[in-house]
């Protein structure tokens, strides 16, 4: 790469869910990181090291920035909001169509708790615990779920 290519590249950014301690070079995080020019090996020792003290297996939303050098550096946010609340309902899918069906029940406690979680994500710092869970209802009403008060 020329030295004016070199300085109007411009750094990737990347969004995956990949589970807690389980990456892999297997797709998706292999073929994604592999077409940009990272050792997916790499990415996922990291991941798999900072994720180490979650439970096996959750699906944590990552955020990957890509340097033109091929350098890497992420962050680790929360489990999606629908992934908690259908852990919090115990079912395994959402409704195809919400509203019409309904295939769980949370109480207003599991909404509280969840949003706690989900305040702690970048994207809801300075939001109030109040919007964060009206957010987190309105997620609970999109996959099919009734909430009790």
């Amino acid at each position: 790469m020329s030295k004016a290519a070199q300085k109007n590249a411009v750094a990737q950014a990347l969004r995956l869910i990949v589970p807690a301690g389980k990456a892999a070079p297997t797709p998706p995080v292999g073929p994604a990181l592999g077409q940009r020019g990272v050792k997916s090996m790499d990415f996922c020792k990291a991941f798999n090291d900072r994720t180490k003290h979650l439970t096996p297996g959750i699906p944590i939303s990552t955020a990957i920035t890509i340097e033109p050098n091929r350098s890497f550096s992420f962050v680790t946010k929360t489990p999606p909001t629908t992934w908690l609340l259908l852990q919090a309902a115990g079912v395994e899918k959402g409704s195809a169509r919400p509203g019409d069906v309904i295939v769980g029940t949370v109480s207003v406690k599991h909404i509280y708790e969840i949003a706690k979680i989900k305040s702690e994500d970048p994207a809801f710092r300075g939001v109030t615990l109040h919007k964060v869970a009206k957010r987190v209802l309105g997620s609970a009403r999109g996959v099919g779920l009734n909430v009790v008060y």
